[in-house]
């Protein structure tokens, strides 16, 4: 699926990975002729923003349809142009599994992007270095208890400090690894402080490499370079991570070791890993992994923390410094949009006026509190499952075309915000879907895609639906919801025509994961009022025709009881649920009203159809436009919701 690296996932499921992965049919991938120029895919973008912006996109080689050995020339083009792009290792595993490429789109414009393995103009590439990801410790010298005496700076690719290191050892060069941009520098203190530091850069160009050649002293100082911008002290720092215990941050300080790694060090992308041992926090011991990326030309570090076990309450935040104001973004919007905690003021180490701002950007439905203690200004995040995504930025005055006021941080900010949330549009055809496509589409053909998805869903997602399970699309834990009901059905349609006993198996273990001996369904609860909850109930009542289970029928009944108490609109229409009184939403007719009909046509001689038909026509009448016939999403007939017209709701 072609991702952009804002965490935004664009494509639910690529053809290209359905054959590739999938495919229950012989086939071959495409060859590639390392020799001459092979066409892979062609890339649609479209720019959804009413502004010119720069995005990074990721296309992972199994979308892509080939494998990691097809894919050592890769080359994007536009209008016979190439696009800077680098091959990168994304997930962290050692081996490059992800074609990265950066692209500049006008307001509302579109692009077309060809991309082949071409070794002429794969080796013709000649990219600035714009992003670094470093690590350097000394050696040649001796430990004379916590410190390091003597010796010079190595770079190395992976270090883990012994024992005795702590803070100001003297061993790794400025304390730390460190991640930059041609914009802006950060180093992460390796040690008991887990510190967030800035490196203000009025250069263009990466730095880090000469940063702290001579010591801990020098960077204090500015130099042709920059300088360390801020006091970090014991607080989260320029963006740091921690756990917050009702009260304060706990810093990622009571662990057995640390090892960071360099994962890539490229022109356009490079990323750190540090992986911290047996972290001491919330009467537990966990592993936690945080790994951290820059792309050129962007001012942000994207994090993504993962544990060994679920950690509710992670701690993100900025140091709270004098002489600086907290801003905050939206909170009333959507929980899949990115909102971000910021500050802005004369809060760096330069001794003059200038100016710094600082934020973490992170999903409002991550987000549990925005809160402080002394030292820091926290958003409190909840993570999805043992994994957390966040970014951090920083910009100063003092860089290149740096940013010189408070509005403009803030529109800056709000830019950012609508990256992460609005991705590129993006159409993504591969040569291998289209040689699998080759030929007339017959009824057999058509059935044949569906048996595939299927065996991709069953190998993804469906049985972990199951109660206990996680549901990978929304990021959680399985519940009873519609979106499980939606898929088992589309199962049980396909199985009607392509029987397979042990998928046939897999939805019944769904289903009857979540219902108790006594009829109860896990996770369900009927005083919710939601009235989704019911379209999985048209599964069970299947389930329950093929093998009724006095359980599956009380479950049954207790869905049906919901509707008999559900809360209504003045003309006798469902709520949508009962977080949302007074509203009538187009969903409700299809969520709540197939189970009512094969309900009561079941157990109650269809006594209830009426009441089935008057939900489709009281939504026909309020939310169905009469000059254009489309409908609304929803009616609130309080008016009193931001989204509804005060006229007519």
């Amino acid at each position: 699926m072609a991702r952009i690296l804002f965490g935004k996932t664009l494509l639910s499921l690529s053809i290209a990975t359905l054959i590739s992965a999938c495919s229950q049919q012989n086939s071959s991938p495409v060859q590639t002729d390392t020799a001459a120029p092979n066409n892979i895919a062609t890339l649609g973008l479209s720019n959804p923003s009413d502004h010119a912006r720069t995005d990074t996109v990721l296309l992972p080689y199994a979308d892509l349809g080939i494998a990691p050995a097809q894919a050592t020339t890769l080359v994007a083009q536009t209008g016979g142009n190439v696009i800077a792009s680098q091959l990168i290792d994304h997930n962290g595993d050692g081996e490059k599994d992800t074609l990265l490429l950066q692209t500049e789109l006008a307001a509302a414009a579109s692009q077309s992007i060809t991309i082949s393995n071409n070794p002429a103009l794969f080796a013709a590439q000649q990219l600035p270095k714009r992003t670094q990801a470093e690590i350097s410790r000394k050696t040649g010298g001796q430990w004379q208890g916590e410190k390091y005496i003597g010796g010079t700076f190595e770079n190395v690719t992976e270090v883990t400090p012994p024992p005795q290191y702590t803070d100001h050892s003297e061993w790794i060069r400025y304390e730390g690894p460190g991640i930059e941009s041609d914009k802006v520098g950060y180093r992460i203190y390796l040690d008991w402080r887990n510190g967030f530091d800035v490196f203000g850069n009025k250069t263009g160009a990466p730095v880090l490499h000469k940063v702290g050649l001579d010591g801990y002293e020098s960077y204090h100082h500015m130099a042709d370079w920059g300088m360390d911008l801020l006091k970090v002290g014991k607080s989260l720092g320029a963006g740091g991570y921690g756990y917050w215990d009702g009260q304060q941050v706990q810093l990622v300080s009571k662990v057995s070791g640390h090892t960071a790694k360099v994962i890539e060090n490229g022109p356009l992308y490079s990323a750190l890993q540090i992986q911290y041992k047996d972290w001491q926090i919330a009467g537990k011991t966990l592993q936690l992994t945080a790994d951290l990326s820059m792309t050129a030309g962007s001012r942000l570090v994207h994090t993504r923390l993962t544990t060994s076990e679920i950690l509710d309450n992670f701690a993100v935040g900025l140091v709270k410094l004098p002489k600086t104001r907290l801003l905050q973004g939206k909170l009333d919007i959507p929980g899949h949009s990115w909102t971000y905690l910021a500050t802005w003021g004369e809060q760096t180490l330069t001794g003059g006026n200038d100016k710094l701002g600082m934020a973490v950007l992170f999903k409002r439905g991550d987000n549990k509190a925005i809160t402080s203690d002394a030292s820091s200004h926290v958003a409190v995040l909840e993570p999805s499952g043992t994994e957390l995504e966040y970014y951090f930025l920083s910009a100063w005055d003092g860089e290149p075309g740096g940013i010189k006021t408070e509005a403009e941080f803030v529109a800056y900010l709000q830019q950012e915000v609508e990256k992460l949330t609005l991705a590129p549009r993006t159409e993504l055809k591969t040569a291998l879907s289209q040689q699998q496509k080759a030929g007339p589409m017959t009824a057999q053909k058509a059935l044949d895609w569906s048996e595939r998805l299927a065996a991709s869903e069953m190998q993804r997602q469906t049985p972990y639906y199951a109660f206990g399970g996680w549901d990978y699309e929304r990021g959680r834990p399985s519940k009873w919801e519609y979106t499980t009901g939606l898929q088992l059905q589309a199962y049980d349609d396909l199985l009607q025509l392509r029987p397979n006993p042990e998928w046939q198996q897999v939805l019944t273990d769904v289903i009857d994961s979540f219902i108790t001996a006594d009829g109860d369904i896990r996770t369900y609860k009927l005083t919710n009022f939601n009235i989704d909850s019911l379209n999985t109930g048209n599964m069970l009542l299947r389930e329950y025709q093929r093998n009724p289970k006095s359980q599956y029928k009380q479950a049954l009944d207790l869905l049906r009881k919901q509707l008999a108490e559900h809360p209504r609109t003045s003309e006798g229409a469902f709520w949508h649920k009962k977080i949302y009184p007074h509203q009538l939403w187009l969903d409700g007719v299809y969520m709540g009203m197939p189970f009512l009909a094969n309900y009561t046509t079941a157990f109650e001689q269809g006594h209830a159809l009426d009441e089935v038909v008057k939900e489709f026509t009281i939504s026909r009448t309020k939310l169905r436009d009469p000059v254009t016939g489309l409908y609304y999403h929803g009616w609130d007939e309080a008016k009193a919701q931001n989204w509804a017209d005060k006229d007519t709701g």
